[in-house]
């Protein structure tokens, strides 16, 4: 049996993915645990998801989770309510979950739609994981709100769309680009990448 303290980010997102599905909710992975499985893996100090799940279903995600995590749950339900974010913390090994509610506007719901179920440990540890376009789209989207000054946010569009090139749908990201008004910095973005 593993020690709870040794952890690392990927098992517990799989604890957590776990938990999210035996209580009725729905999820995918995104930040830079996404980024690390589509592009260049790099260090993480928490672990995101976008969550939706019945308000009924909040004291169930707590319980599922186990005494290992602490959950406020008061502040999970605003979460989904609200479409706002919510922690969670892994306490032995002290380890951030951020879960953001689902929204619901056109962009949010094509991009949970899109989400993919990936083998993260064999034989059979898998979470579901936006999609690399999806993951392209919403670091232009943080790293523009972020006055563009934020390099790691850069890199791991350069790298998620360096290692997926063969597997991008380019007219998804041109399309959603346009959209989201992050043609000039998609373009730019691809030409880092090579």
């Amino acid at each position: 049996m593993t020690d709870a303290a040794s952890l690392g980010p990927l098992e517990i997102a799989l604890l957590v993915a776990g938990a999210i599905e035996a209580s009725g909710g729905k999820y995918f992975v995104g930040g830079s645990i996404a980024s690390s499985l589509q592009g260049e893996p790099r260090a993480t100090n928490d672990i995101d998801f976008v969550l939706a799940l019945p308000l009924g279903k909040v004291g169930a995600l707590r319980d599922a989770l186990g005494s290992d995590f602490e959950l406020d749950v008061d502040m999970l339900r605003d979460a989904l309510r609200t479409a706002s974010t919510a922690n969670a913390f892994h306490l032995p090994t002290v380890t951030k979950i951020d879960f953001f509610g689902r929204a619901h506007d056109d962009y949010d719901e094509s991009e949970f739609s899109r989400r993919r179920r990936v083998i993260v440990r064999e034989p059979d540890g898998a979470l579901f994981v936006k999609a690399p376009e999806d993951t392209i789209l919403r670091k232009l989207s943080w790293y523009r709100a972020g006055g563009e000054v934020s390099d790691r946010q850069w890199r791991d569009v350069v790298s998620v769309l360096r290692v997926s090139a063969p597997d991008l749908d380019a007219g998804y990201l041109d399309r959603w680009a346009t959209r989201l008004a992050l043609t000039d910095l998609l373009v730019r973005a691809r030409s880092d990448a090579g």
